[in-house]
């Protein structure tokens, strides 16, 4: 598959993916009948991860969204050792 193709297709799955969540969120707000004038709830938690090479810049909101965050950086990092090291073809 030559890397023009790959490329496209990429894009094209990445289009996909957020038409579905912007279908999702409206098939959520249909079936909740929410007009958007509802309070906002106040339980959301979040985190993520910034991967600069084999560095893992994290941040998040708090300790529970946080341990999946370290344990997916560690994971990539490891990743990125293990393609940094194997020999090029």
């Amino acid at each position: 598959m030559k890397i023009i193709t790959l490329g496209f297709l990429l894009v094209f799955i990445g289009i996909l993916v957020i038409l579905a969540g912007m279908l999702s969120m409206v098939y959520q707000t249909w079936k909740t009948g929410g007009d958007g004038m509802e309070k906002p709830e106040t339980g959301v938690r979040g985190a993520g991860v910034i991967m600069i090479g084999p560095v893992p810049i994290i941040f998040g909101s708090d300790v529970t969204a946080l341990k999946p965050v370290m344990i997916l950086a560690v994971v990539l990092m490891v990743i990125a050792v293990i393609l940094f090291f194997l020999p090029l073809r």
